[in-house]
């Protein structure tokens, strides 16, 4: 049974959601390749995930808030803990409640998410330069 009152969690470079969080809908660079949408529950598998599969790609990150009630593509459940939702097409942009930039180490390893900021018209690239200059002045 799907959990609707989880918040569902997907990583992206965040040059990729602005390209197309004006579109209404919304797939991932990797969506040809694998077919389908990784999402993740909860913050620490998150930055788990992110530590294993992303640490070479040095663009700027962010953790988008999923509401799973709102997503009408097909979701599974291929994992025995279900913690790991795949979506099987597009994500509707209606259903990013919000988004957090991803900070890292000098590394590359992603370390902590910065506070939640609702989705809205400004735009992640607007927070992502708010964020990182929040997090230089101690913020």
């Amino acid at each position: 049974m799907t959990d609707l009152s989880a918040t569902w969690i997907h990583l992206v470079p965040s040059p990729v959601w602005e390209q197309q969080r004006n579109n209404g809908t919304y797939l991932p660079e990797a969506y040809e390749a694998d077919g389908f949408i990784h999402c993740t529950i909860g913050d620490g598998r998150m930055l788990a995930v992110a530590n294993m599969f992303y640490t070479g790609d040095r663009r700027p990150f962010l953790a988008l808030s999923l509401d799973p009630a709102r997503i009408t593509s097909e979701v599974r459940f291929e994992d025995p803990d279900s913690v790991f939702p795949h979506i099987y097409g597009p994500l509707q942009v209606a259903a990013v409640t919000g988004h957090r930039l991803v900070a890292r180490d000098d590394e590359g390893r992603f370390i902590r998410f910065s506070s939640v900021r609702p989705a809205g018209p400004e735009g992640p690239v607007s927070d992502v330069r708010r964020s990182l200059s929040d997090e230089r002045s101690g913020r």
